[in-house]
């Protein structure tokens, strides 16, 4: 079969979607099947993962899509990717499948800074760096373990999409990517570190072997047949730690382009073939995560678009109107330099949802400067902000990785706002290449072609792929 349809089920921090993608050798065609929203869960203990819905609105986007494809041949298989870091306990009962212990907590939750101390007293963090490779993050999976109240009745932690996976086929694997997010496993060997477990008092038998994307999870299983309309659909690992997916969906132009995967977070690096696991980088908190074919993303996660949707929410709440982002940014665009602010996007401030106008004004008056006055300033200021903060981030990677820059790819939501295009250019000195916007879904559906035997070759030669099928927009520095 010249062509293949695949089934990507895509979960981001404020929603998710199936998407439909028919692929080969000269075809690259995205549908989406499905859209739901995933949103914060306020319960009395702290913030959680509303994780039992996400999968039901997963199942019923997978039998949209079979629906989709019925007359063109079907679903070949299926892949998943979400954020990173976050997990599900599971508890073994006498007779039966696990249960799922609890609800899954979200990253944003207080609690988790709680692990922090505790861990560093454990193992310095330099130690750490020198195991995992991984930037400090006070979310990181291993701190989140160091505050989890749950931990001792649980017989199997599993990552958000190995979790949907194992309910999906009733089999077990952690994917390579999303698991070098957790902080436990080795940079070098790309295994779990158990010996770091130990250390920190976490049983090895309560995390599943490790797999790199390509391989088969497993099979639907028998009793979701009637509700999916299909049988047996395989589902393939994926790079299912979102960015993972989202860098092979980059179509990377040059041996020298960086790559800007912005969403809530903007993560802002460099491919590479090894890790650069250095004090100096260590001091810059940049981070060496799995990428697919054994390939390491040399990154930093810089503040995102999450500044602009909650600054968008909290006007909203306001004034009980809906607010029009495409309006208010062209209204931005005409704001004069001395009114625009420039603020470190990275203030711990900005981490929790929240009133981020008001955070943005008492910043500015800790630092004695004027705070931004109109929406338009506001938003403007934003943008500028985190294209200063990706700009950072850019000269921080080509210094540490010894490896010199000549072009910016950005993908994912935000490569949609030009203005934040434009800024990046103009602050950075290098060309922006935006798009596509579905990166991720794009690189998702890629690995389960190629693991189908549908397209084949690396992953320069299926990047080709994206730039010879997808429109690219260019933004050219200005002086």
């Amino acid at each position: 079969m010249s062509t293949t349809w695949h089934a990507a089920v895509d979960l981001g921090a404020s929603s998710g979607r199936v998407m439909l993608g028919r692929v080969g050798p000269e075809t690259l065609e995205l549908k989406e099947a499905a859209r739901f929203p995933n949103s914060v869960v306020h319960l009395p203990d702290g913030l959680h993962w509303d994780i039992v819905g996400l999968y039901e609105h997963a199942v019923n986007g997978l039998a949209a899509a079979v629906r989709e494809t019925q007359a063109d041949g079907g679903i070949t298989s299926v892949g998943i990717d979400s954020w990173a870091v976050d997990y599900g306990l599971l508890k073994e009962p006498a007779v039966g499948p696990m249960s799922l212990l609890g609800t899954p907590r979200h990253y944003r939750d207080e609690r988790t800074s709680r692990g922090v101390e505790t861990t560093h007293q454990q193992v310095p963090f330099a130690e750490l760096y020198r195991r995992n490779g991984l930037q400090f993050l006070p979310f990181n999976t291993l701190y989140q373990l160091a505050a989890e109240d749950l931990i001792g009745m649980a017989d199997k932690l599993l990552l958000i999409p190995d979790l949907l996976g194992y309910w999906l086929t009733g089999e077990m694997l952690t994917e390579q990517t999303n698991a070098s997010t957790t902080g436990l496993l080795d940079v070098h060997t790309k295994a779990w570190d158990t010996e770091l477990m130990q250390t920190l008092g976490l049983p090895g038998e309560l995390f599943a072997p490790v797999a790199a994307p390509g391989a088969t999870l497993g099979e639907t299983r028998p009793e979701l047949d009637e509700t999916l309309g299909a049988s047996g659909l395989p589902v393939t690992l994926v790079g299912s730690h979102d960015t993972a997916s989202a860098v092979v969906g980059t179509p990377l132009s040059t041996p020298n382009a960086a790559y800007i995967s912005c969403g809530t977070w903007g993560l802002v690096g460099l491919e590479l073939e090894r890790p650069v696991v250095t004090e100096a980088s260590r001091e810059a908190n940049f981070t060496n995560e799995g990428g697919v074919d054994g390939r390491t993303r040399f990154l930093t996660n810089v503040m995102g678009t999450w500044l602009l949707s909650e600054t968008l929410t909290t006007w909203q709440r306001r004034t009980g109107e809906d607010q029009n982002l495409p309006q208010l940014l062209e209204a931005a665009a005409e704001v004069p330099a001395d009114r625009v602010v420039v603020f470190d996007v990275q203030d711990p401030r900005f981490m929790p949802p929240g009133d981020m106008p008001e955070r943005i004004a008492q910043l500015c008056r800790e630092l004695g400067r004027p705070a931004p006055e109109t929406t338009a300033e506001v938003v403007r200021s934003i943008v500028e902000s985190i294209a200063q903060g990706f700009a950072n981030a850019l000269d921080n990677a080509s210094r540490l990785a010894d490896k010199t820059v000549d072009t910016v790819h950005m993908v994912g939501g935000g490569s949609l706002n030009a203005l934040l295009c434009q800024a990046t250019a103009d602050r950075s000195g290098y060309p922006v290449i935006a798009g596509p916007v579905e990166a991720t879904a794009i690189g998702n559906l890629l690995i389960q072609a190629r693991t189908a035997g549908t397209i084949s070759g690396t992953l320069e030669d299926i990047r080709g792929l994206i730039a010879r099928t997808h429109h690219l927009t260019t933004y050219q520095p200005r002086s």
